[in-house]
């Protein structure tokens, strides 16, 4: 039996994976649901489309920002499985807003006015939601697995996510935005109940007073977390890794439908690519390391992440010169030239992006004391998401400039460099580590 299969038969694993799962799940089919249907059939200009995407990505990521800090010191403070709970009952008030929403929107009612807005309020307490449950499931597996499992259960929550971001993003693309509606809040009643059966996760620690001042306490706990050079350079890895990913989901949706002429199933299928990607990169790295916790792949992986986004651009710009004159639909996609290259370029990109940013969580959970780990995951969440917020800001303001989202993509190349240097750096602390414990 190997140690996926044997996790998979256990509870103190199996409840946490299928709880984070159906989140996963649900997050996505939301806010693709809703992005989709604003950017096919509300919009009609690349530009707004463009910035109305960046918009919704700051939006979902704004509160890891905020409250990351506070959601470290109570995931560290408090029993982590009574968290989950409370998050998760949290969520079904929140998708009955994102269904009111979407409703509204699909009815034709007020939708610039009111429609819009409540569907931003609701991807923003999403957003809310995913930064309390963040620095848990990565903290709590190694306080319910073994050492020797920590980094196939980091692998296999990985693989999970991008497995039911695939289901989520699929449904999103191919339901009726009123079936969306309807299946986000059966999702969250179904994960609160999977949620009680997490076991319980106390605090390891001393336990300490919370510091509720968001600034002072983000500020001290970024401080303190990164004085080890080995989770400076993970978090920052982490966090340039994160800023890519939020650059291309970005440009996604408006360059689906107005570069390849592609309709939302379409666009739904490059979600579906890049998940199953990072869902391969994810469990190969594992099997490459053998359980060893090592940025070895990092760099490399990163690299070939740049490569396959580069040829990703040029194959756009090969498109165009050919480009079709109305929407394709995907069996029209699929048969049409240079599409099968599109997709093996989306395939690779998420493949080499798993396997690079798999290993960097791990370093995060098992280089620290086990009683910090959470608020490691909560330093972690903050750089990554003031990166990510400064990703949206620059999509936006390259849009507003009139810059064509094909050509932003060369923005994410770009920083693939940024990410090797930083994961060659870390590999070289990793090393200097392993020399000074001999």
């Amino acid at each position: 039996m190997t140690t996926t299969t044997h996790l998979l038969r256990r509870r103190r694993f199996l409840p946490l994976f299928c709880t984070q799962l159906l989140n996963a799940f649900n997050d996505n089919l939301y806010k693709t649901a809703m992005v989709l249907f604003v950017v096919y059939q509300v919009y009609n200009d690349e530009s707004t489309e463009a910035i109305f995407s960046a918009v919704a990505s700051g939006l979902f990521i704004l509160p890891f920002f905020i409250l990351s800090a506070l959601a470290g010191q109570l995931a560290d403070m408090r029993d982590k499985a009574a968290i989950i709970r409370t998050v998760k009952m949290c969520e079904i008030g929140l998708m009955l807003i994102g269904a009111t929403g979407l409703f509204l929107a699909w009815r034709g009612i007020a939708v610039d006015s009111f429609a819009i807005p409540l569907l931003m309020f609701a991807l923003f307490l999403t957003g809310v939601q995913s930064t309390f449950l963040g620095p848990i499931k990565y903290a709590i597996l190694p306080q319910h697995l073994k050492k020797d499992e920590v980094l196939a259960g980091t692998g296999l929550v990985e693989a999970g996510t991008y497995i039911a971001i695939l289901l989520g993003t699929i449904l999103a693309g191919w339901i009726p935005v009123e079936w969306a509606a309807g299946g986000i809040i059966v999702t969250s009643l179904i994960g609160y109940l999977s949620s009680r059966q997490i076991p319980s996760a106390p605090p390891l620690g001393k336990v300490e007073k919370l510091d509720w001042h968001i600034i002072r306490a983000s500020v001290a706990l970024i401080k303190n977390t990164m004085h080890d050079r080995q989770i400076f350079y993970a978090i920052l890895s982490i966090s340039f890794f994160w800023t890519i990913g939020a650059v291309l989901f970005i440009q996604f949706p408006p360059l689906a439908k107005n570069t390849l002429m592609a309709s939302k199933e379409v666009a739904s299928l490059f979600l579906v690519i890049f998940s199953i990607g990072v869902a391969i990169g994810s469990v190969s790295v594992n099997k490459l390391l053998k359980g060893k916790v090592s940025a070895r792949y990092s760099p490399v992986s990163v690299i070939a992440m740049g490569a396959f986004v580069v040829a990703f651009y040029l194959v756009c710009r090969m498109w165009q010169a050919d480009q079709p004159t109305e929407l394709l639909n995907v069996t029209e996609f699929v048969a049409w030239p240079l599409a099968a290259v599109i997709l093996l370029c989306l395939l690779g990109i998420a493949v080499a992006g798993g396997m690079f940013v798999v290993p960097l969580y791990a370093f995060l959970t098992t280089r620290c004391a086990p009683d910090e780990a959470a608020r490691t995951i909560a330093a972690n969440n903050i750089v990554n998401s003031g990166a990510m917020v400064v990703g949206s800001l620059l999509a936006i303001g390259l849009s507003a400039l009139g810059v064509p989202v094909v050509e932003q993509v060369l923005l994410s190349a770009g920083m693939c460099l940024v990410s090797a240097w930083l994961g060659k750096r870390l590999h070289n602390a990793e090393l200097e580590h392993a020399e000074a414990a001999v």
